[in-house]
């Protein structure tokens, strides 16, 4: 669940640097029945490899870019090899241009309530047990118990997605999404939103309560094992394994969060069909009009990585409107 809620932590802050963090990649450290389970989940997902894809239909041309919401410096070459077909876009479609991503921290600062509990707080709705555990858990993140008391479960999950050690970096470097609109700012490259940044904020706050406290509680484990959670996913990520990326999460969920197995994956369904299903059908309508009103250039999509596999994964939303799919140079 880290992972997952790792992929969006950036629709609210300006992205995590992970220098000062010593995470290991946990995917050698599998038991035989999890890499059992990993490699049959994994087979049967369609398109389960690539972080960068071509759909053709006629003359419409779209690059789909899988992104990931975290700094990193093995994102300098993928940065550079993509930067000729940013240049080259009649458009750049992201999860959250520039714009929304101030607009949204200005709405933030004019309605600070909208990441708050109104009639009740915290330690009221949680066991004395997840309590402590969560007091804890923000204490290490500079943030006091007292002031945590009154936000929403939701917000607290993506707080806890991040280690401790990085933290005091939140609003430096840029995740590949960001750095990709950088150069089509520069490039002066019109850039759109596959969404409102309300999306997000609606996914979350009309989930049931109850919901919420299961999803942070399962993000209430000790924090060098949040460290190799992200350690992992950044692995999977480069490797352009992402399938196995989204996967593996689910796995490492359960050996670490307070939750039974069926809990974890019940949650972790929950979250999938809100994070990704939900909005990968919404988003096509969105890059079909960008890209047939692209006058037969090429449009570029980068959105979160997860969003590309799967049964409802946006490349095979793009077979199934008649597109031919082929994987590209990353």
């Amino acid at each position: 669940m880290r992972l997952v809620l790792g992929l969006i932590v950036t629709l609210f802050t300006a992205g995590a640097v992970f220098a000062q963090c010593s995470g290991a990649d946990l995917r050698s450290s599998l038991s035989d029945a999890e890499r059992q389970e990993l490699d049959t989940r994994v087979a049967a997902t369609p398109y389960a490899t690539g972080n960068h894809w071509l759909a053709t239909r006629g003359d419409m041309r779209i690059h789909l870019i899988g992104t990931v919401h975290l700094d990193d410096p093995r994102l300098d070459a993928p940065t550079e090899r993509l930067r000729p077909l940013i240049e080259e876009a009649a458009a750049l479609l992201l999860e959250m241009t520039p714009a929304d991503e101030q607009a949204l921290q200005q709405d933030l600062v004019s309605a600070p309530d909208k990441l708050l509990l109104t009639d009740t707080t915290l330690p009221e709705i949680m066991s004395e047990e997840a309590w402590a555990a969560l007091s804890e858990a923000v204490t290490a993140r500079g943030l006091p118990p007292f002031m945590a008391a009154k936000f929403q479960p939701w917000y607290l999950s993506m707080l806890l997605s991040v280690p401790p050690c990085a933290t005091a970096t939140l609003t430096e470097g840029a995740g590949l999404d960001k750095r990709l609109a950088r150069i089509a700012e520069g490039a002066e490259v019109p850039m759109h939103a596959l969404e409102s940044y309300e999306t997000i904020f609606a996914m979350f706050t009309e989930a049931p309560m109850s919901e919420q406290i299961a999803m942070l509680e399962s993000a209430l484990v000790a924090p060098d094992e949040v460290e190799d959670m992200f350690a992992t996913l950044l692995a999977s990520y480069v490797d352009e394994t992402t399938a196995e990326g989204w996967e593996i999460s689910r796995i490492l969920a359960r050996r670490s969060a307070p939750l039974e197995p069926g809990e974890i994956d019940a949650v972790f369904d929950a979250m999938a069909d809100g994070l990704l299903t939900d909005r990968n059908r919404a988003w096509i309508p969105v890059i079909l009009d960008a890209a047939g009103t692209a006058e037969g250039r090429p449009v570029v999509v980068a959105f979160g990585a997860a969003h590309l596999a799967g049964d409802t994964g946006v490349l095979q939303l793009l077979t199934d409107e008649g597109f031919e799919l082929t994987r590209q140079p990353f």
